[in-house]
């Protein structure tokens, strides 16, 4: 069993961006709440002929992620947990599987 106090000389033993998107995606109310919101603006904007915009339609669902994700799984503040690039990482992970979707007519 790996404690808290192991983490602050070691990176987590997975990939956290990747851990946040199925986060997202399984946690009921965060889902409802944030992330489908957000999938449903990308999606207007593409039926408007408009490119979305990755950080505008994603940016503050993936903040209360970040947050949400560190407090659920007590992992301390989401500056210790992430790094610099990570959250812009979410969202560009996100962002292409998502429009991936809605140009597929999943949403």
């Amino acid at each position: 069993m790996v404690r808290l106090v192991e983490f602050e000389t070691k990176e987590l033993p997975f990939d956290v961006v990747e851990d946040v998107a199925i986060y997202m995606r399984n946690d009921p109310m965060l889902y409802r709440k944030s992330l489908f919101p957000a999938i449903t603006r990308m999606k207007g904007m593409h039926s408007k002929g408009k490119t979305p915009d990755a950080q505008e339609c994603l940016g503050k669902a993936v903040d209360g992620a970040m947050e949400s994700y560190c407090e659920k799984f007590q992992l301390g503040s989401p500056e210790r947990v992430f790094k610099k690039g990570d959250r812009d990482a979410i969202i560009d992970k996100l962002f292409a599987e998502e429009l991936t979707q809605i140009r597929n007519g999943a949403y």
